[in-house]
């Protein structure tokens, strides 16, 4: 009976932690989202040189994040996931002007649709048993592989090039995306929520990005 109990209370401290931290994280995205959306206003005006800056000084910050965790500065990494959050607004913010001055409406829909992509393959991956560690494998290689694509993009006009890219990133980052939210269910350390929360946000700026891709007929390239 006692086993019974320990067990019990042992369960129920461990769904404590992982609520926690699924709260902790998801209010980092939110915070990052909302960062990189005054940084996307604030550099709407910016040339590409400065995003470039931008996008190396955003990356940057994530490096230090490793740093700052193994010394156990909490508070540092938190200030760097938002000062990622903000340089990467910044970074984009010519991208996103781009789109916006060609067909406003392509943000909007590309925004509703990442909202229904991440809520849909995040709570798959939340609720499955299935060990998708495999699949965030495959999703890493994949990537490459669509990086190296892109680069011929650049060279080599193929027909229908940039919808085939934009669907194949959505498909590469369905994989990162239900992964990230399996960690979520797995983890119990809620010292790793900023890191949760940067890889969960970069997951939905690279699906919003596909999107907009689509929903705009690829007119940047």
């Amino acid at each position: 009976m006692t086993n019974t109990l320990t067990y019990q209370q042992m369960d129920t401290t461990a769904r404590g932690q992982t609520h926690a931290l699924f709260a902790q994280t998801m209010g980092y995205v939110a915070a990052t989202a909302a960062l990189f959306a005054l940084g996307a206003w604030l550099g709407r005006n910016l040339t590409g040189g400065v995003g470039i800056v931008a996008f190396i000084a955003a990356f940057a910050c994530l490096i230090a994040m490793r740093f700052a965790a193994r010394r156990s500065q909490q508070q540092l990494t938190v200030g760097l996931l938002a000062a990622f959050g903000l340089l990467i607004g910044l970074a984009v913010a010519p991208t996103i002007a781009y789109y916006g001055s060609m067909d406003p409406r392509a943000l909007w829909q590309a925004g509703g649709a990442t909202a229904l992509f991440i809520a849909g393959f995040g709570a798959a991956g939340y609720a499955t048993r299935r060990d998708l560690t495999a699949v965030a494998r495959i999703a890493f290689w994949a990537l490459l592989a669509l990086i190296v694509f892109g680069i011929v993009l650049i060279f080599v006009n193929i027909p229908h090039g940039d919808l085939v890219y934009s669907v194949l990133g959505l498909v590469i980052f369905a994989g990162f995306t239900m992964f990230d939210f399996q960690r979520l269910r797995t983890n119990q350390d809620i010292t790793s929520a900023p890191f949760l929360a940067a890889s969960i946000f970069l997951d939905v700026l690279n699906v919003f990005l596909f999107f907009l891709e689509i929903f705009s007929g690829g007119q940047e390239r």
